[in-house]
């Protein structure tokens, strides 16, 4: 990551994942960073991070995660990686469980933004984690699907209102990548396969041939927050294996 040094950075969902492997980038390269989870990352051991118990479909708790974090200094930076898998077509999902995935996926970011945007007094990034299937769709993610959808608009919405801010706002659009939430959904449907053997199937999808790490989704976002993309904002950017760069249709 390039210019985290002095920089004072907050992340959503930085627990485990693609938000803890975001924190880890920023302090090997220096930076101020404060992790936002409802659980502490790998066992309690955050580092030099500042760990804040934080339930992001609570406001007050997203907006107390906002004051801590920007104590002392201006935040600089702002991560959103919180998010939770449902599975189910608008039929078999429950009111309940659609307004679940809406309030830690989207309106979370929502809250985030909202306390977040006021403390960036010098100006700042803030990253969204959407997903691929916010463009494209397999079939039975239609609350996951549609609030990756809300983060895409978000973006764009939040890029226009704060440039007079200096406050550049972009999303990123992971493929399969190697985290928790993925594992957990491979031993659901992986039936008699093995783990790891799931994990290798569907890395096969994408014409990479393997899922990804999320150190190289946090490589992506460490670009996207720092000066050498200070010409990009409202932008979404895949990482996705070349997943959607392809037709389903074989020869």
């Amino acid at each position: 990551m390039q210019n985290s040094l002095n920089k004072n950075a907050l992340i959503f969902g930085g627990a485990s994942g693609i938000g803890w492997a975001t924190a880890r980038l920023m302090m090997e390269q220096g930076g101020r960073v404060s992790i936002a989870d409802v659980r502490r990352p790998n066992g309690s051991d955050e580092g030099s991070a500042q760990y804040i118990h934080c339930d992001v479909r609570e406001a007050e708790q997203v907006a107390e995660a906002v004051r801590r974090a920007a104590t002392d200094v201006p935040l600089d930076w702002l991560v959103y990686s919180a998010g939770i898998q449902h599975y189910g077509s608008v039929v078999s999902t429950s009111i309940e469980e659609y307004d679940m995935v809406q309030a830690t996926n989207a309106r979370g970011a929502f809250l985030a933004c909202r306390a977040a945007i006021p403390e960036m007094r010098n100006g700042g990034a803030i990253v969204l984690v959407s997903s691929v299937q916010a463009l494209a769709c397999q079939e039975g993610v239609a609350a996951y699907a549609a609030s990756k959808g809300t983060l895409e608009a978000l973006t764009r919405a939040m890029a226009v209102d704060h440039a007079k801010d200096n406050i550049r706002v972009n999303a990123v659009l992971p493929g399969t990548v190697d985290t928790p939430m993925v594992r957990s959904s491979a031993e659901r449907f992986g039936g008699t396969n093995g783990l790891e053997q799931t994990l290798q199937q569907w890395g096969e999808n994408h014409p990479l041939g393997r899922v990804a790490h999320a150190d190289e989704i946090a490589n992506l976002i460490a670009f996207l927050l720092s000066e050498k993309a200070s010409f990009i904002t409202g932008a979404s950017y895949r990482a996705d294996g070349g997943l959607l760069a392809q037709l389903a249709v074989r020869l």
